[in-house]
């Protein structure tokens, strides 16, 4: 028995801004990309994509001569749509597996910060290495896990998040201060480096689904 099915083919289009979806039975749409100025357009390796609604089946053709039954596609009610879903980590997923962010990741959970920055941002994290918390006073880190000091950790936490994506190259020969999410300011220096207040970029530009991580050698203590 031989079953014959449709094959979607998605293509590229050189010379205008959209994702085709075309099919065997005739049909053909496109999804538009957010930049109206591009000329084609490459698909990143962490976007999937997908066509709804699936070919519908009908019922089979049985032939008596052949001994083959083949099912015969027809269009769906809808036209298929395109799909384009990013597949990238966002920046609490991205933490985690780094696995040198266990300190960060447990504070921003006792914080109950996981769902905000699992949001859809975009946010600009300066994120504490576990080195950096390590180089606390002894019992600092142990003292702002407790559950009566959650709003200060919040509070240290908010500090190091600034709204936005800033890559390291926006930052590149400007000194300047900046809102955080803590609503106090944090001053940037990109003269020399990337220095925010006292602590150094140590690795720039991790970025992620809903923004963009800048891992620093130590951590930020508002008004200090």
């Amino acid at each position: 028995m031989l079953r014959s099915v449709s094959i979607f083919t998605i293509a590229i289009l050189v010379g205008g801004p959209a994702v085709a979806a075309n099919c065997s039975y005739g049909h053909s749409t496109s999804a538009a990309i957010s930049d109206p100025a591009l000329q084609a357009y490459t698909l990143p390796s962490s976007t999937a994509l997908s066509v709804t609604p699936q070919p519908v089946y009908s019922e089979p053709v049985y032939s008596d001569t052949a001994n083959v039954v083949t099912f015969t596609d027809v269009a769906p009610a809808s036209e298929p749509v395109v799909t384009l879903a990013n597949t990238q980590p966002d920046i609490v997923d991205t933490a985690v597996s780094a696995g040198s962010f266990n300190t960060l990741v447990a504070a921003v959970q006792a914080a109950g910060l996981v769902d905000t920055l699992k949001g859809p941002g975009p946010f600009t994290v300066f994120a504490p290495s576990d080195d950096a918390f390590a180089a606390l006073p002894a019992g600092t880190v142990e003292s702002l896990l407790l559950p009566e000091n959650r709003d200060k950790l919040t509070s240290i936490l908010t500090y190091h998040v600034v709204p936005g994506k800033v890559l390291s190259g926006d930052l590149a020969g400007q000194s300047f201060s900046t809102s955080t999410v803590q609503g106090t300011s944090v001053a940037i220096d990109g003269t020399a480096g990337v220095r925010v207040d006292n602590a150094n970029v140590v690795t720039a530009d991790i970025e992620t689904s809903n923004g963009v991580i800048h891992v620093i050698d130590s951590v930020l203590i508002p008004g200090s």
